[in-house]
């Protein structure tokens, strides 16, 4: 069978290829002594192998600490390399925690490294079919809100400003008035109370079933369900009866055995919210990168994942975040399966100015385009925010610079560029 293959960036005072070799024995069949029953043969059958290693410049300095090599008066050159380990699928089996703990488990606790981050996952076809797979995706997220051709036109809602139940539904109500394709839950917010859940999803869904049966659109909301276990089946089943299409979970904090779950529980599109992440990944020694985080959540059956925006109000790069959305769109193992991907949720500080560069990222238009403060807060008002995101569009359909689209004929997209600054 073919084996699963994972790309680390370590940092080590050592020989590298000593390292990786801890690395492949700690996170496999190995211990720092001989076991009973312990056999040559066994070891073959289980232990990770180490099959690609390119040194690269060493440092000066650490990048972490390490009290191990402290106490052992170590110092650098700090040697850094790239490693490829393979493991058999055999020790997994069809778990994904024993998975996530193999590929980043104890590795990052070495006392060999004072850097460790894991850059990439490739898993073979057979062993990406052990686990679930998006139920709508991009094509079902498409087919359920009716938009197609173009990017979906997103917002978020604020609840934690205090608005009740009833309150966020007439927002709700007023968005789909202005044209959104979708609207989501702030993280921050599931079941507060101020606007408790089991009322909020009626509440909403009262509004956007009244627009529905008077325009024919169907606007997709995604419930913020992230709770207990338990606590989230009977959301989803309560956003399911109000006739919802989905809801949204805080990955990092509902785990993978949840939304495993979840996926299994429910034909709702799962929205996958990535908050946290940044602890994973934002210094460059230790962590992940995104490539084999969204590997990972994936295997739960996600249907979107958070990619953050271009130019937004985070830490990251822009080549970061369309790296993000192009690790969403490709497929985990068999390039030809395209119901295996899923669809980017750029957010975080967008607005009408920052779409030509994330069309240029995405030219496909497959992806959520999710503007907070850049529909909210547009001059004009929400409708006019909505607006201003269509007349972009089109005028990126049409060559045209959004500046030279504003100066003839959309109104609400010059108000955007005049309010929110001017596009590059």
């Amino acid at each position: 069978m073919q084996r699963i293959r994972a790309r680390y960036l370590i940092e080590t005072p050592d020989e590298p290829m000593h390292v990786a070799e801890v690395l492949a024995g700690e996170q496999s069949s190995g211990t720092f002594v001989r076991v009973a029953n312990e056999s040559e043969d066994l070891k073959a059958l289980t232990r990770a192998t180490v099959e690609a290693i390119e040194e690269l410049q060493p440092l000066s300095e650490q990048s972490l600490p390490n009290a191990l090599l402290s106490r052992q008066g170590r110092g650098g050159p700090w040697r850094r390399a790239r490693v490829t380990v393979s493991f058999p699928p055999a020790n997994i089996g069809r778990n994904l925690p024993t998975l996530a703990a193999t590929l980043a488990g104890n590795l990052y606790d070495l006392g060999e490294t004072t850097g460790l981050r894991l850059e990439h996952i490739d898993l073979p076809s057979e062993f990406r079919n052990r686990f679930e797979r998006p139920r709508h995706g991009v094509r079902g997220t498409r087919m359920l809100t009716q938009v197609e051709g173009r990017p979906l036109i997103g917002t978020i809602i604020k609840p934690n400003v205090g608005l009740s139940a009833e309150e966020t539904g007439t927002l709700v109500g007023e968005l789909c008035e202005a044209g959104v394709d979708f609207i989501k839950d702030d993280e921050c917010n599931a079941d507060s109370e101020h606007a408790p859940i089991a009322q909020r999803i009626p509440a909403v869904m009262n509004h956007v079933r009244r627009w529905q049966d008077k325009t024919g659109k169907a606007v997709m909301v995604a419930f913020n369900i992230s709770d207990e276990h338990e606590a989230m089946l009977r959301h989803a089943d309560l956003v399911a009866r109000e006739g919802g299409t989905c809801v949204m979970v805080s990955l990092n904090w509902a785990g993978f055995s949840s939304v495993q779950a979840l996926r299994r529980h429910t034909d709702l599109v799962i929205h996958g919210h990535r908050n946290g992440f940044g602890m994973m990944s934002r210094h460059p020694a230790l962590g992940m990168d995104f490539q084999p985080y969204q590997t990972l959540w994936r295997l739960t059956g996600t249907d979107h994942m958070h990619v953050h925006g271009l130019d937004g109000k985070f830490s990251q790069p822009n080549s970061e975040v369309i790296e993000g959305a192009h690790n969403s769109l490709a497929p985990l193992a068999d390039p030809a399966d395209s119901d295996d991907i899923v669809m980017p949720a750029f957010s975080s500080g967008q607005w009408a100015g920052t779409l030509p560069q994330t069309a240029k990222a995405v030219p496909s238009g497959d992806f959520l385009f999710m503007c907070g403060g850049g529909i909210l807060a547009h001059p004009h008002g929400p409708t006019a925010g909505v607006r201003s995101l269509h007349e972009a569009w089109a005028a990126l359909a049409a060559g045209r610079t959004l500046a030279e689209a504003a100066a003839v004929d959309a109104p609400s997209l010059a108000a955007a560029l005049s309010f929110f600054g001017r596009s590059k």
